[in-house]
């Protein structure tokens, strides 16, 4: 096996486990404070349409990770929307829906252009999330270790992508692990004090 297929399995292992932090943490303390819903459906659509642009491309280092990860992303939509009183089929049917629009992009169009336009998913689930980190009066839902597990994966992912190479994953990686950056600096910054900005009244 060559250093680019052990370095791709490696950033899909990191990939099918980057849920799972979140999804144990619901799971134990049933606490949702600074947990973006919109994060991640934006999740789901990546999972889905990374799972089938891995099989057209023909990469199950792609194609395993991301269907797999859906086993961790449905538990934490389903959680979070018992817990904010939210009925599932409607937290459900945008992620579907934007997941067969990038299909389609995916099958007529080509990997860049499916890359260029995957950035609004991929930048959605991560700045979803960043909303969150910055306006919620409390961040005690989110965890850490998915935080930092996603820059990992990000990393790891863009430098496969690089070697590959594959533009569309290269893309993604990029922009969305600049704003993991982020969000892992201000999740820190909230938990040593920093308090909420631009909240609204409740």
């Amino acid at each position: 096996m060559s250093g680019i297929a052990i370095l791709g399995w490696l950033a899909a292992l990191t990939a099918t486990l980057l849920g799972v932090p979140q999804a144990v943490r619901l799971w134990r303390t049933r606490d949702t404070d600074g947990l973006s819903l919109v994060a991640w459906q934006f999740m789901l659509v990546l999972n889905l349409t990374w799972t089938s642009h891995g099989m057209l491309i023909g990469q199950l280092n792609m194609v395993l990770p991301n269907a797999l990860a859906v086993t961790s992303t449905l538990p934490v939509l389903v959680l979070v929307s018992r817990d904010r009183g939210l009925q599932l089929w409607r937290v459900l049917l945008p992620p579907l829906a934007g997941t067969l629009l990038l299909i389609g992009v995916d099958l007529s169009l080509g990997s860049a252009v499916f890359g260029t336009i995957s950035l609004v998913p991929a930048i959605g689930a991560n700045a979803g999330q960043s909303v969150d980190l910055v306006r919620a009066p409390a961040v005690s839902g989110v965890s850490p270790v998915f935080l930092a597990w996603q820059l990992v994966n990000q990393s790891l992912w863009g430098t496969w992508a690089l070697l590959v190479p594959d533009p569309g994953a290269l893309i993604c990686a990029v922009a969305t692990g600049l704003v993991a950056v982020f969000n892992v600096a201000w999740w820190l910054a909230r938990r040593f004090g920093l308090r909420a900005l631009f909240a609204t009244a409740s």
